[in-house]
Formats: structure tokens, sequence, C-alpha cells
């Protein structure tokens, strides 16, 4: 830190403190290891934040890089001595929900990157151990390299890190026991608050050699304390990996009804749950490609009930220009034979069940792929492929993508065609209460990420010019976290600025797992140094101060 920079401090640590103990951290790490400068921090920004350039925006104190476990245990030691509050990342890509930026202003990131060892992929029992600076990318090339016969589940864009994305309850697009990357996760190594390290289910019996195979072990299943929380620094966590098949398919069926989606959800529901396909992804062709306009006869629609949405005109207007209300693509895996019989028992079963339900196959493929198959290949990540395509969803644009960034606001809902409609209308009626134009249409589809339920996303936009409209943004946030919880809609995640407000909705019995959460927090970490606030969990040093 030059003489000229402003510094910033760790909540609750003076000056002479802090740089105490960053002589004492460069014991430990090597210079270069030790990140102080301004250029350096503003790396750890969330380039997306809805609170940018305010008092409060989170822009670390420090940033430190690892290499080793050893490393972490001693960084966790110093940071007791001296109550520096520690914010652990993998990779840092969570674009939406805080990227690498820390819960507050002041906490000092543990980047571990350089913690980037594949440790083990076996492809007879289909599993991998893996460090958390291991990403995606990483781990696929390895596999691609050595000719391994399995493929790991992944969300996209695929630059993070399995071990981040699973702990921060991330999805993606394979076979539903593989999309839920935590629920797929078996066995963990932990450095917890007072520097010792522990492995959890089988990998607490040394020598073991089913880390990665058994979830369990014997006494108490704790893995899922270290998800979403702030109770230990993950250094390794092994994944169950799915068998490359045989042959691949991609069909498209095509609906042309808006309630049509009800008896598809029921049918979608048995094909998924029977392992009969993977991924369903759900689409409207009635709204545009990314990047053009709506047409504006349709668009006028969206306000023609008394500034809502006409439901029975923009039926009628799919209807008369022969646009499928839905359309979903619909992956299935196996040998050939069984991906073609299975692809005709979907056609019969949809057929039966919905006028004018069509379906086609849009791919075909015996694996493995040759290169311009896997480049023409319309959805990549469903056969575990990583790749960027989709990155310019989730960043910054000129056109159609919001210029600054989103943050996204994630309920999940039941797999349920009524009750998607039902969300829908919801959210139109709060957009319209609060005098906004609307984000959700009649034709807004789930997201089907989750295995056994939706999530209806929105991606609300802010700006890093006016902070009067990120004002008004964190306050419809906040507002539609309500009306989700009125309806018995959940966030499943969230960036720190609004976590805080979904962990209180969570309130069965008085916020009862909170306050469990937070004697939890007490107990095994009394100085309260590891990411206070995540996950809605603050140490108690802190606690006052929050209410």
């Amino acid at each position: 830190m030059s003489k000229n920079e402003e510094m910033i401090l760790p909540n609750g640590v003076s000056k002479e403190k802090f740089l105490k103990a960053i002589k004492e951290l460069e014991k430990v790490l090597d210079k270069e290891w030790i990140f102080t400068t301004k250029d350096d921090l503003h790396l750890y920004r969330d380039a997306y934040s809805p609170v940018w350039d305010e008092p409060n925006e989170p822009i670390p104190s420090l940033a430190l890089a690892p290499k080793n476990v050893e490393e972490v245990q001693k960084i966790v030691q110093i940071a007791n001595d001296y109550k520096l509050p520690l914010f652990p990342i993998s990779t840092g890509k969570n674009l939406g929900y805080g990227s690498s930026a820390p819960n507050n202003r002041g906490d000092v990131i543990v980047d571990l990157k350089r913690m980037n060892k594949i440790i083990e992929v076996d492809d007879k029992r289909n599993f991998c151990i893996v460090e958390p600076g291991v990403s995606y990318f990483d781990l696929y090339e390895y596999c691609e390299k050595n000719n391994l016969n399995v493929m790991m589940d992944m969300p996209d864009p695929g630059w993070g890190s399995p071990v981040g994305n699973a702990l921060d309850h991330g999805w993606g697009y394979m076979y539903g026991q593989y999309r839920d990357h935590f629920g797929s996760h078996c066995g963990m190594e932990v450095v917890l608050a007072n520097g010792e390290v522990m492995r959890t289910a089988m990998g607490a019996l040394p020598g073991s050699k089913t880390f990665a195979e058994n979830k369990y072990g014997y006494g108490p299943y704790l893995d899922g304390l270290f998800s979403q929380s702030n109770f230990g620094i993950v250094t390794k966590m092994g994944f169950w990996m799915m068998p490359k098949p045989e042959h691949y398919a991609l069909a498209e069926l095509t609906v042309p009804r808006r309630d049509d989606l009800i008896p598809l959800v029921e049918i979608m529901n048995y094909l998924e749950d029977s392992s009969i396909i993977g991924w369903p992804l759900y689409r409207s062709p009635l709204n545009p490609e990314y990047g053009k306009a709506m047409n504006p006869e349709l668009k006028s629609y969206l306000t023609s009930n008394n500034g809502k949405p006409d439901i029975d005109k923009i039926q009628n207007y799919a209807l008369k220009n022969k646009i499928p209300y839905w359309k979903i693509d619909i992956p299935v895996y196996g040998n050939k034979d069984a991906v073609h019989a299975n692809t005709k028992y979907i056609k019969e079963r949809f057929s039966k069940a919905i006028k004018g339900a069509k379906l086609k196959v849009v791919e075909d493929y015996a694996l493995p792929l040759n290169e311009k198959q896997k480049k023409d290949l319309r959805h990549k990540v469903t056969l575990g492929i990583p790749n960027m395509e989709i990155f310019w969803l989730s960043t910054r644009g000129e056109n159609f993508a919001p210029k600054d960034g989103h943050v996204w606001f994630s309920p999940i809902i039941p797999r349920d065609g009524k009750e998607l409609l039902k969300c829908q209308e919801i959210y139109i009626d709060t957009f319209h209460e609060l005098g906004m134009e609307s984000m959700i249409t009649p034709f807004s589809h789930p997201r089907t990420w989750m295995y056994r339920a939706f999530c209806f996303m929105l991606g609300f936009a802010n700006s890093r010019e006016d902070q009067k409209q990120n004002e008004q943004m964190r306050n419809m946030y906040n507002k539609m976290v309500e009306v989700a919880a009125k309806h018995g809609w959940g966030d499943y995640r969230a960036a720190p600025e609004f976590q805080d407000a979904v962990y209180g909705v969570y309130n069965f019995n008085d916020h009862i797992l909170k306050r469990f959460t937070e004697q939890l927090k007490d107990s095994i970490d009394p100085n309260g140094i590891l990411a206070p606030g995540r996950g809605g969990i603050w140490p108690k040093r802190l606690r006052e101060v929050k209410k």
C-alpha cells in the first residue's frame, strides 16, 4: 500500500494492529501472494455490486493467496490473534451473487486459486477429488487428456470452481442427481476457525478408500454445515461423476397453449424422475431471441389490460401466428437403441396427453463427438463440455445485456405448471403495484436446473453511475423477497447485500434456524473471524450492530 492510498481497515481492527498482522502474514506467504495495493484489491470488487462506490461497498482490506492447507491453517491462526475477518473464495466467479467480493468492507480475502490440484479422478468408480482452485475447464481438460470415461456436471459459464459452486448450492445441466452440485459432492476437508483440519464422513477414517464414494461414514453428517455458511474453509471435496454415455439425442417439444404447461410439467416430471431424460430446458418462442425486439403487436398486449397483460389476446396472437406457446429441449442419454426407444416413448406420451404437441429430434449423435459436432452442439453443458458462450447473459453490455451487470433474485417454486402460472401473475401484480414495468410476462419460463423444483429467476439491473437507481433496485429486490416468502417461495442463493433479508424469511418458530446457526457460530468461531455475515450468520460481536 503506497503512502498516497487510503487504507481500508477490517471492522474493529486498528491500523497499528493491521500492519502488525501483515508482518506476521509475510512470514507465512511470499510477498507476491499478499495483495495490498488498490489496483490488486479492486480486482476483488463485485463488478456487479448493487452498492457500487457507496461507503459500504464491500472492498477488501487485504487479499491472501495460500498454496496449501498448512498456509491456510497459519492464516487462520494469525487471524485469531489479530481478530482479522477472513473471507475465503475458490475462484471468485460468482457473478450476480457477489463475485469475489467479501460480505463486509475491509474483510480479508483468502483466495484459494493456487490450491488447484486434481487429486484423483476414477472412471471405473466414477468420482473425483479436487481442491478449490480447480476450475471446470481444468477438470474437463484433465479428463480429456487422460481419455477418462467420465464427465462432470457444470454450470454455465464453466470458468468457476466445482468446490465453490457446490458450496453455494449451484446447479447444472445433466441428470438430476448430478445437477445438484452439493448433493453430488461426497466428502470434504475443512480448516476450522481454530486452525485445525477436519475431514468429514469417510474422510475421518485415516487411510479411507471411499472418501468420495460414501457420503456418511459414521456419526452425524456435517457436510451441509459448510455450504452457504461461515463455519470453516473447505480445502478439498469429492464429487460423483457421470459415466460418458454411448449415445445422445436432443428432442424439441412444442405445445400451442399457455395452459398446456400444466400437463406438460406433470409428464416431464415423470420422465425426469424416472431417469428417462436429463435436464429439460423450458422456453417460450414468444420471447424474442436475445438482442432482438419483441413484435410490437405482442408487446402492446403486455399492458393492454389496464396496464397489465391481456392473457387471452396473447394466446390468440400465438395461435393466429402459429407460434408455439412453449418449447422444451429434452436430452436423452444411453446406448443407441435405448435413446431411440425412449425418444419414441416421449413422443407418444405427449401426443396422447396434449392436443397439438409436436416433438422432433434435432440432434442424434454417437459418442464421443468429433470436434465439429462439439462446436455445433446446441447445449454443450448437457455433455459436460465447459464453455463461455453464455457469458454474455451475465455480463455487461451496451445493447440488451444490463450495461453495469445485475443481481440475481432466485426463488424456488414447486415444479408444477399451475404454480408457475400463479407465480407469473403475482410477480406481474407486484411490479404493477409499484408502478414499474414488469420483467415478467405470461410466457416467462422457469429455470429448470434444480432437481425436483423450479427456480423462477429475475435479474435486477444495477448501475455504476446512478446510486438512486441502485437504491430503487435494492428496495425492489427486498420487496420481492417478502412477496415470494408470503407465497411459500424462498431464495436459494443471494448476493451479500441481500443475504440477511433472504435468511430472515426462513423464520419458522421465531427464527429457530437462524438462532441455531448463530449458536454454532459462537461455539466453533468465538472470535468471529470466518466470513462474518455470510449466509446471514453473524458472530456475536457483530450481531447487535446488525439489529
